[in-house]
């Protein structure tokens, strides 16, 4: 691989190596590789894990609120394959990529192909310069896929949907009341209905209180036709 598409890899990914050999490896599908072990696939699997620890403490860090299965959902869509592939297309890491000739000869490039040297160009760049830089790499080129993720789970938010309305029309909060619970303690199953100007809506169970209350919540925005507003998303009965 020559000296330019390596210089101009950097330039575009924003990290200078001191160890040029690992992005050369990093740009290097197995396809051209003299051995497996020559191609990127070890540093698209450190990647990944690198990729997975910066997303999730980022979510972490950003939702303070977001519950367990929220997060989970939110990591989902923003290290997804396909928002990979654009993030490498973006930069033109697929363009750089030393391909055989087999998958050279391919009209377009598989996004699995495209995902995966974003991923090793992230391994590459915490082997050289640990996880500080990998961590500004990673969020340089995705810190508006997890806004968009974060708004989108904060839309679906079927309490704060419900509390908006109320207070908007009645000037008063939800009371969320716990009915029953079951199960030993490691795991538990609530129950919870709501009351809100002078009505008791249909109760719903969750694995968390939590989880209870969004439901109940939703149940409380069907009974007053307002589910339109919550957007009809079924995945926002987890959260």
């Amino acid at each position: 691989m020559n000296d330019g598409k390596l210089s101009r890899c950097q330039q575009a990914i924003g990290h200078t190596f001191s160890q040029p050999k690992l992005l050369e490896k990093a740009l290097t599908h197995a396809s051209a590789a003299a051995t497996r072990a020559a191609s990127n696939e070890r540093l698209e699997f450190l990647g990944d894990a690198v990729l997975a620890m910066v997303i999730c403490e980022e979510i972490f860090r950003r939702g303070p609120d977001l519950a367990e299965g929220d997060m989970t959902k939110i990591k989902s869509r923003v290290v997804s394959r396909q928002t990979c592939a654009e993030v490498s297309e973006a930069l033109g890491l697929d363009a750089m990529l030393a391909l055989g000739k087999g998958i050279s000869s391919q009209r377009a490039l598989p996004m699995s192909v495209a995902a995966a040297v974003f991923e090793s160009v992230l391994g590459a760049i915490f082997l050289d310069g640990g996880f500080e830089p990998a961590r500004k790499f990673v969020l340089a080129q995705l810190g508006g896929a997890i806004e968009a993720a974060m708004n989108s789970a904060h839309q679906r938010n079927y309490k704060s949907l419900l509390q908006q309305h109320a207070q908007r029309k009645w000037n008063r909060t939800p009371a969320y009341d716990v009915l029953d619970e079951k199960g030993p303690e490691h795991a538990k199953c609530f129950e919870v209905a709501i009351r809100l100007d002078g009505r008791t809506f249909p109760s719903a169970w969750g694995s968390s209180k939590k989880e209870a209350e969004q439901k109940a919540a939703l149940n409380a925005l069907q009974e007053l036709d307002l589910l339109a507003a919550a957007e009809e998303t079924p995945d926002a009965e987890d959260q």
